[in-house]
């Protein structure tokens, strides 16, 4: 832990200390605000032994989309990360929080920065000034990534991705009841580029995510085919070779990419299921292991 002089607590995760997988397990579990549970399980890649990162949730909106999104954008001077975890919500000022409950007020924040340098005083001055509150009320976590607890938070990810393409195809997220997301643990990588890659690549082509809804089986038809990332033009080689197409610009790249290979709607409404997607472990052999 790194306290401040502004006051403000700051656990380095995986930047000057190496982390592991239980800082990282803890980490993801901060970013959903403690409303899903989040555990390593045994997995594999065309045969390889390789973690998977399961996520559930039985409040799922206010988990992923309130909290774990990372959707604000924290620039200080040169120091750049997005910020996600809890504080999203006391935040409140992104256009998400227009469309899904979650929004509080609240006298402490933590928050969630994946970012390759702690954060300073003028980093948590800046976040506490947003929110309105003491920087000493202010807990800020940070790693990485390219370290495993980074990596374990970013994978943690799969039910995140699922909502949030769900949002922007339209859907009413009112309608989700729960869900249930894994993905496969990457190998660590050395720099933060090739683990921007690897990452993304375990949810684009390695995630899998179940949510079960109350909706419309025409409207689930209707818009489950665009849900995983392959309904996106760049869809289909590793995630370094997209970013390196669009000159490492994450804003030219087609924001419908980032979602699960495959997702799967059990309707309660009318106890039908439907599937769509499907994952690519020769994409994820070319990403992990050449």
């Amino acid at each position: 832990m790194h306290p401040l002089a502004c006051g403000t607590k700051v656990l380095d995760c995986g930047i000057k200390t190496p982390g592991g997988l239980q800082a990282g397990l803890a980490l993801a579990r901060i970013c959903l605000a403690g409303q899903a549970e989040v555990s390593l399980a045994p997995g594999e890649v065309s045969g390889i032994g390789c973690p998977q990162i399961q996520v559930a949730s039985d409040n799922p909106i206010v988990a992923c989309m309130a909290s774990q999104y990372a959707g604000w954008q924290i620039s200080v001077g040169k120091f750049f990360a997005m910020g996600s975890g809890p504080m999203r919500a006391a935040y409140g000022k992104e256009d998400v929080f227009e469309h899904i409950p979650g929004k509080e007020q609240s006298p402490v924040a933590v928050g969630c920065l994946e970012s390759r340098k702690v954060p300073d005083d003028a980093v948590a001055e800046h976040i506490a000034t947003a929110l309105g509150i003491p920087a000493g009320k202010v807990t800020l976590l940070a790693a990485p990534a390219s370290s495993i607890a980074g990596a374990v938070q970013v994978v943690a990810r799969s039910i995140e991705t699922a909502l949030h393409k769900l949002h922007e195809l339209k859907f009413d997220l009112n309608q989700v009841l729960s869900g249930f997301g894994s993905a496969p643990l990457p190998p660590i990588a050395k720099d933060q580029l090739t683990a921007i890659g690897r990452t993304n690549d375990a949810i684009l082509y390695g995630g899998r995510v179940t949510l079960w809804v109350n909706a419309e089986d025409d409207v689930i038809r209707e818009i489950g085919a665009q849900v995983p990332a392959s309904a996106s033009p760049d869809y289909g080689e590793p995630f370094a070779a997209i970013f390196d197409r669009y000159e490492q610009d994450f804003y030219k790249i087609d924001p419908m990419l980032f979602s699960p290979a495959e997702i799967v709607f059990c309707n309660l409404k009318t106890g039908r299921s439907f599937a769509f997607g499907r994952t690519r472990d020769e994409v994820l052999l070319k990403s992990f292991f050449e």
